[in-house]
């Protein structure tokens, strides 16, 4: 994996710096992570949640279009996630904080679902309850049984890994392994990517929804094949531009 992966730039010293560059690309980002999970959203829907123009208490069709939810759902996960980032720039371990954060960050994903009454917000505690399965995907996550032990091996390897390009590609490979959450695990999964990526001073890399059927090629020889080599390049190849500045 080191030998397929670019050279880590290096833990950045400006924090607020990184965080500006985060922001800018968080339009695109968002675009295409919901786009790769088949919501049907537009970069004016994005924008229009972005500067707080949704309103599921004026407007039914915020409160029940599906796709306009995911988005809010999708920003405020990256309000918490970019703050998640800060912490982990500012030397604070990173095992430690998405140990701890990463809940909340599934929880602000679904949060206007609860809102609009979708969803009950005692299905946002905990892993998930019961078996899922991953479409068009022969791989089947784990039982619900070992969820805490996985997550909580995760979370160790994550602390005791030096490199940063491996705690990017296998924090989301691993975690989208073990699928934790009934929903949201390929979107957090990228979130958990990009942490890790901004922990060696990578900048903050997007999947583009025109490569969806690479990516899931690439997870796919993963899972089932155990040749992490195809996804490595992957991550790679979408972080083309990861010298900053």
């Amino acid at each position: 994996m080191i030998a397929h992966f670019p050279q880590a730039p290096g833990l950045l010293q400006n924090a607020h710096e990184y965080m500006v560059q985060i922001d800018e690309k968080y339009a695109q980002d968002a675009y295409n992570s919901l786009s790769i999970e088949g919501y049907q959203v537009s970069k004016e829907l994005i924008e229009r949640v972005m500067d707080g123009f949704w309103s599921p208490d004026n407007n039914l069709q915020d409160m029940q279009q599906k796709d306009a939810l995911a988005a809010r759902g999708y920003y405020e996960a990256y309000l918490v996630v970019k703050n998640s980032v800060e912490k982990i720039l500012k030397g604070k371990s990173l095992g430690d904080v998405i140990q701890a954060d990463l809940p909340r960050w599934y929880q602000k994903l679904f949060s206007p679902a609860v809102q609009a009454g979708m969803l009950s917000a005692s299905e946002l505690f905990g892993y998930r309850r019961h078996q899922v399965y991953i479409r068009h995907s022969r791989h089947t996550p784990p039982s619900k049984e070992y969820l805490g032990e996985l997550m909580e091996t995760l979370f160790l390897r994550l602390k005791n890994e030096e490199h940063a390009g491996v705690r990017a590609v296998l924090g989301h490979f691993i975690f989208v392994y073990i699928h934790p959450y009934m929903d949201g695990n390929g979107r957090i999964g990228r979130f958990l990517m990009n942490a890790m990526l901004a922990s060696g001073g990578y900048p903050w890399a997007i999947v583009h929804v025109a490569h969806r059927n690479q990516y899931l090629a690439a997870l796919e020889s993963a899972s089932v094949d155990g040749d992490i080599l195809p996804f490595t390049k992957f991550i790679a190849s979408e972080m083309s531009d990861y010298l900053l500045g």
